[in-house]
């Protein structure tokens, strides 16, 4: 296509932002962004019953989370009615749509009668070439004259060709009797009024594209891109819903994931780049393309999520993971860092951002330059701290107040004095992780002494030498 591409997401705010919905929105949003185009959001606001502003801030929260920026303002749904009124009023007026007087009532019998003589329930309004002068003075509504014979052809560029006889499609409602439009007139004229290109959507609206088609064509409108996406399911092969646990985009965030490591296993779910799983933003936007998304759904798998995610934490930027662990904590309702935290978690940033799969993980491991003094001790480390260890440590202690405070000066030492007592390292290392961390597991006892420094290191081993 010559023209820009412009693609949309289009949540209904009526809960959060569902990993499927996060999911779409980055497939729009990779398409948009590695060709230069505008990536656009709609909230589909025309159920009031349903959708709150609540619903609408979750969803702008979990897309802040995940780097999914828009072009442009938010559209809301709800506020184009007098828009969406206007094209019906139109193939009204054009003799495209026609006004329906027929009752629930008798809509109903219709579709009784037809079922007891085997027929098609697809409702065949009476009212559809019945001229003006027979219309009576009672509620209507308008529906657009669908094709009756025929086929119409969905050209998906995921699905392929999708053929749907038209004697399967009604004349659509246009408009209720209350003059409000419904949902299918709103999405097609939106999507038209906003510029959008390519509609990129899950495989469940396939059958609303021959629908929405009628509404492009009688209008004479260019019809978009189709690209209707397979929908995202559970380790048990069953559609992913509350029973597998975490759904909503914040949730992830809550639970420590990085958003770089989110995007990396979304855009995996269902496209693929030759053997690629793992890959920045960058790559993503260069390789992403509609001819890389199968026609299976994709299974939602954990282990593969933390994976990336731990490669992900791996490569970051240290003062930008430090800024998206505390953004964590406060999605998690737990205690900011104080300055003096913050700053020694990003010193010691290069010693724990290996192997840490999620925020928690890494933070268990930052666990020595978060704690102050008097550390509290795990059952492990403190079964470490036997009477011959901690005099051991009281030997120790003068060797590091002589030494040079370098890595190699301190691995010479403590390795010098290791062979003095005829013993390895390795016997020294279990005392001093439980007194320089309270922790059995930690990063290198070289790697925490530098980020400690002199004083604090010493103090720690004073704390339970005396």
């Amino acid at each position: 296509m010559s023209q820009p591409v412009v693609t949309r997401f289009a949540p209904s705010p009526t809960g959060f932002l569902h990993i499927g919905g996060a999911r779409t929105a980055l497939f729009n949003w990779l398409y948009a962004r590695g060709r230069g185009g505008k990536f656009l959001l709609r909230i589909e606001d025309t159920d009031r019953a349903r959708s709150t502003p609540e619903a609408t801030a979750a969803i702008l929260q979990g897309m802040a989370w995940l780097g999914l920026d828009h072009d442009g303002e938010v559209v809301s749904q709800f506020e184009g009615a007098a828009r969406h009124a206007e094209v019906a009023n139109q193939l009204l007026t054009e003799g495209k749509a026609y006004k329906c007087f027929s009752t629930q009532e008798e809509i109903a019998a219709f579709r009784d009668a037809a079922k007891a003589e085997g027929k098609s329930t697809l409702f065949q309004s009476p009212w559809r070439d019945r001229p003006a002068s027979e219309h009576p003075d009672a509620p209507y509504v308008i529906r657009i004259k669908a094709p009756r014979d025929g086929d119409t052809v969905i050209r998906d560029e995921v699905q392929g060709d999708v053929t749907i006889k038209n004697t399967q499609l009604d004349d659509m409602i246009l408009l209720r009797s209350d003059g409000s439009p419904v949902y299918m007139l709103a999405v097609v004229v939106d999507d038209h009024d906003m510029g959008v290109t390519h509609v990129i959507r899950g495989d469940d609206h396939l059958n609303n594209a021959a629908r929405q088609m009628m509404i492009y064509q009688a209008m004479g409108w260019d019809v978009p891109v189709w690209a209707h996406i397979p929908l995202i399911h559970g380790p048990d092969g069953k559609k992913l819903s509350k029973r597998h646990g975490a759904l909503g985009a914040q949730e992830y965030q809550a639970m420590g994931y990085p958003a770089a490591g989110m995007r990396n296993y979304l855009a995996r779910l269902g496209w693929s780049h030759g053997d690629d799983e793992f890959f920045t933003d960058a790559q993503a936007k260069e390789w992403f393309d509609l001819s890389g998304i199968g026609k299976s759904p994709a299974r939602f798998d954990t282990k593969k999520l933390e994976s990336l995610c731990g490669q992900h934490i791996a490569i970051a930027d240290d003062a930008a993971l430090r800024q998206e662990i505390e953004a964590y904590l406060a999605a998690a309702d737990q205690p900011a860092l104080s300055d003096v935290q913050s700053r020694g978690l990003e010193a010691a940033m290069h010693c724990l951002k290996d192997r840490a799969k999620t925020f928690p993980e890494l933070l268990e491991k930052a666990h020595f330059v978060l704690a102050s003094r008097p550390l509290e001790r795990d059952a492990k480390a403190e079964k470490a701290l036997d009477p011959v260890s901690l005099g051991i440590l009281t030997e120790l202690t003068p060797h590091l107040q002589n030494a040079s405070w370098t890595r190699d000066e301190l691995e010479a030492a403590l390795n010098e004095f290791a062979a003095a007592k005829d013993t390895k390292f390795g016997k020294l290392a279990g005392p001093l992780r439980a007194v320089l961390a309270g922790r059995a597991v930690t990063p290198s006892v070289f790697d925490m002494m530098i980020c400690l420094g002199r004083d604090e290191t010493l103090a720690r081993l004073k704390d339970v030498t005396g």
